[in-house]
Formats: structure tokens, sequence, C-alpha cells
């Protein structure tokens, strides 16, 4: 479905898999989305649900640029440290998003409501590690 039709929310695709018989939660699509690698992108000034091209490296790679580009609000750096700031609810997606693309000098991150530390390697350092995080993002 994600294939052929531009889906911009999870209700709705809640709605089209209904019109195919199919009764699913809200959570059973969400944990569907991320099993079948579906990223978030801006298509036609509208941000619409599509499926990587099946290398798990770069869907790793394009779930994290959009989830980035999308819900970063803000980053600072505190020592070895970098805190991302995303609207309430998201930090969970983009922590889950920065842990699975395996970012050369990220040890991990920890997520809040609305926050997200990320714990950089020392020798790679933050700034560089912000510095990718900022460009994802657009800044």
């Amino acid at each position: 479905m994600l294939a052929s039709t531009p889906v911009e929310t999870q209700a709705e695709i809640r709605r089209l898999l209904a019109d195919h018989g199919f009764e699913v939660t809200q959570a059973t699509i969400s944990r569907d989305l991320d099993a079948v690698g579906a990223v978030r992108v801006k298509a036609d000034g509208h941000s619409v649900y599509r499926l990587g091209d099946g290398s798990d490296d770069d869907a790793s790679r394009t779930a994290l640029y959009a989830a980035v580009d999308e819900f970063v609000e803000s980053i600072a750096i505190s020592g070895n440290l970098i805190i991302l700031k995303v609207p309430p609810g998201a930090a969970h997606l983009v922590a889950s998003r920065v842990d699975g693309a395996d970012i050369e000098g990220v040890l991990g991150s920890v997520a809040g409501d609305d926050t997200i530390l990320v714990i950089a390697d020392e020798i790679v350092g933050a700034e560089s590690v912000s510095a990718r995080l900022e460009g994802m993002a657009g800044e």
C-alpha cells in the first residue's frame, strides 16, 4: 500500500486497512511501519510514509534523516553529550532512529518525552556528531 498510495498519517493507514477488511490498532501500525522500514518523507509539500530501498543501512539512514528533519527543534552540546529537543512524545522515535543508524561516534541515546540525550564517543566528539545531526535537520 505504501509503495502505491501516498499516506500522510497512521489514522489514514488504519482507515485504508479497515476498507480492505483489516482491523488494527494504531500501536500495531506503528510497530509494523518500523518493521518494514517505513519513514516519513516530504513529497509535494506533505509528509508521507514511504518504504526504504530494502537495505537495512539505507533504511536506517533514511529513517534517521526523516526523523531528525521532522522532529528535532534544537541541538545543544555539553561535554561529550548532545541534547536534542523534540515535540512532546517524539523522543522515543527519534532516539530509536539515532540508535538504529549506527552513526560513527554515537555510543547510545536515552529518551525522555521531549528530550534525547545522545552520548558521543570522546575520540569522535560531540561537535562532530552534532554537526552531522544538524546537517540532517537542514540547520
